[in-house]
């Protein structure tokens, strides 16, 4: 598997809302959008490992919630990376702004920056092993 640090995918898309309960329920009425406590997923494939799968998430939070803050946005985008530390390292050396230190959870690595107009992305190197078994089958994988 290649390593040096990059983009490899979208991992999601975190919405603000007055209310995410009623926006999963309208998602799943109207488009047909199974959901978990943290919100739908989509299951694909990986180009590279056909037979291992992998997962994008659609999720909404609170309007006053502090997650996508120092964000300006209403919205903030997960995107799936390799060698999460290889990338921070690289992108403090070229200024850009990470907001944290890495986090370390058993289903990925986790790191937020802003872009230049301040926006808040968050950087997700997936454990999709573990991932995939963080709720039943039949919501995660459809």
């Amino acid at each position: 598997m290649e390593t040096n640090p990059k983009v490899t995918a979208l991992g999601g898309i975190f919405i603000t809302c007055e209310n995410p309960e009623e926006q999963n329920a309208w998602y799943a009425k109207h488009l047909g959008m199974k959901n978990h406590p943290y919100g739908a997923n989509f299951v694909w494939r990986k180009y590279d490992a056909p037979d291992q799968k992998a997962y994008s998430l659609l999720s909404f939070f609170k309007k006053d919630s502090d997650y996508l803050k120092p964000g300006k946005a209403t919205y903030m985008i997960n995107f799936r990376v390799q060698n999460i530390e290889g990338l921070v390292e690289k992108m403090k050396a070229e200024g850009v702004t990470v907001c944290d230190e890495i986090e370390t959870y058993e289903y990925g690595k986790f790191v937020h920056i802003l872009d230049p107009e301040g926006n808040k992305i968050e950087l997700w190197e997936a454990n999709d092993d573990v991932y995939g078994t963080m709720g039943s089958e039949d919501v995660l994988n459809y």
